[in-house]
């Protein structure tokens, strides 16, 4: 995993509302905040940085630009995931 993927994931708004999206699900209060909070946390979860540079990788004209908005790159099953085991976390034993 390269860090200036990280650093892509991580300054990708769209990815970070998605991640706010979930977080509302969740019941996080102020959830566009929480996101902003744990973005390079969330850049850095396992796969997340292979997924985001095969679709770089991989990109055609023929595919959305914004990969952070793309749900076949970075999924909403792994976002949820990620949103859950890290509010877990926080929530302590």
């Amino acid at each position: 995993m390269a860090y200036n993927t990280i650093v892509a994931i991580a300054g990708s708004t769209s990815l970070t509302e998605r991640v706010a999206a979930a977080a509302a699900q969740e019941g996080i209060e102020d959830p566009v905040a929480w996101a902003q909070r744990h973005v390079w946390q969330l850049a850095a979860e396992p796969g997340w940085a292979e997924a985001w540079q095969y679709a770089l990788d991989a990109y055609t004209l023929n595919v959305n630009p914004d990969t952070g908005q793309r749900n076949d790159v970075i999924n909403d099953a792994m976002i949820l995931a990620a949103v859950q085991a890290i509010t877990a976390e926080e929530a302590g034993p």
